[in-house]
């Protein structure tokens, strides 16, 4: 079925405001005007998808790049997923890239709790990435009571409850002209393959889909990978914080008190609240290599969510004009995001009477302010007292059910903004 863009209405009989006509094998989209012309591409898409369209060419030389990603991202789905032919272009090869890297992260966050393990998903995640840049990837895994032994004592708390092991793993992409520089960016991911909420445990309705808390994880990776597929040459280390939040008789509890390699102690009010107890250790991680930018991607808080639903993803950041100019590159990347308040008072948020802190409150989403708290308690471990540092609160990562604009399942957001603020903040000359 070929696709064409138009700048004129549709004809009267399909209405004066139709977004698609149709004729000979074609569907027309009308856009009309500029305005939102790419939310229209990619409405037009969902509506072909929907109608079980199995093939489609972007016909014509209307398209821009932009056009045809809108019109990927309304036209996927998660099952009986459709083929596109591009339009006739020199934007194709890097549309195929930029659909291979989020295929990846879309059939990672879908991956099933029996099929995926916090060591598979490491594993993948370095096969991945060895596709895309061999000879340029080293990795180390640091697995189950290993963690423990070398102070990786947040990863190790939350997954010792599963029989299946909690993994860090720390992969380096060094091009070889850049072997004897200093790692220049560090992206750290939350991987919870499975967070039942531990002893603090969700409600039914609440666990069903958490399958995908590892989607920071998934979006850290493909940032990276799109990164490097766009041109990216410098030292970069990658650091995954994979594990299961399960309830056993070796599980973290309520009252626990954890002891972080830089010293900060940390009490344990809600086991649920344990995405940001597996990126403390990644940060830290971060901190040791020296990197200037260090950017953490997680789905961390619900709180997130009711601020801003799921057509945008928080960023929190002390440091405001790095802030500012990942908010500038996320509107060029036409994604979604949006600033949350983050104050060095935030670190004072979950206090404890036998810790430095707690991790979070013991209340439902952690109390008011939920997700401002949460990056409160990141801060804490954020090197460079928190210069050079972002955070991805990914709260429009995924839908769990169909919208005018996507299909339900992972949505993708946030790789090509964490990409290009590493593009950006690192080779800005050519970019």
């Amino acid at each position: 079925m070929k696709i064409t863009l138009s700048d004129t209405a549709a004809p009267a009989n399909w209405g004066a405001d139709a977004l698609l006509s149709s004729s000979d094998e074609c569907f027309a989209i009308h856009l009309q005007s500029s305005e939102d012309r790419l939310k229209r591409i990619q409405q037009a898409a969902r509506r072909i998808s929907l109608l079980g369209v199995p093939e489609v060419s972007l016909s014509g030389s209307a398209w821009s790049m932009e056009d045809q990603w809108s019109f990927t991202l309304g036209y996927l789905k998660v099952k009986n997923c459709g083929h596109i032919h591009w339009a006739e272009s020199a934007d194709a090869p890097r549309l195929q890239q930029r659909l291979q890297v989020h295929e990846w992260v879309r059939a990672m966050t879908h991956a099933t709790p029996q099929d995926q393990s916090p060591l598979k998903l490491a594993e993948d995640s370095v096969e991945f990435l060895l596709g895309i840049a061999p000879g340029d990837i080293s990795h180390e895994l640091i697995c189950g009571d290993a963690l423990l032994e070398q102070g990786w004592v947040g990863v190790h708390a939350v997954g010792r409850g599963s029989d299946r092991p909690p993994v860090m793993l720390r992969l380096e992409y060094c091009p070889e002209e850049c072997r004897d520089d200093p790692v220049a960016a560090v992206l750290v991911g939350k991987g919870l393959i499975y967070d039942s909420g531990g002893y603090s445990l969700k409600k039914t309705e609440s666990m069903f889909l958490m399958k995908t808390d590892m989607g920071g994880a998934a979006t850290a990776v493909g940032a990276l990978a799109s990164a490097i597929q766009a041109g990216l040459r410098k030292r970069i280390v990658l650091i995954l914080c994979c594990a299961e939040n399960l309830v056993s008789g070796r599980a973290y509890k309520n009252g626990d008190i954890l002891h972080y390699r830089n010293g900060v102690s940390v009490e344990i009010a809600n086991t649920d609240a344990e995405g940001r107890v597996v990126l403390a250790d990644g940060l830290i991680m971060a901190g040791e290599t020296g990197a200037p930018l260090v950017i953490d991607a997680a789905t961390l808080t619900g709180a997130a969510m009711i601020a801003l639903g799921a057509d945008y993803n928080a960023v929190f950041a002390l440091d405001r004009t790095l802030q500012q100019r990942a908010l500038d590159y996320a509107q060029q990347e036409n994604e979604g995001h949006w600033p949350l308040p983050l104050e060095r008072f935030h670190q004072q948020k979950c206090p404890s009477l036998f810790a430095d802190t707690c991790n979070s409150r013991p209340a439902p989403g952690g109390g008011p302010g939920g997700a401002c708290n949460a990056a409160g308690f990141l801060s804490r471990f954020a090197p460079n007292d928190g210069n050079g540092w972002l955070h991805f609160d990914l709260s429009g990562s995924f839908h769990d059910a169909d919208t005018h604009l996507y299909a339900g399942g992972a949505s993708g957001l946030g790789i090509r903004t964490i990409a290009r603020t590493l593009l950006e903040e690192l080779q800005p000359q050519n970019h």
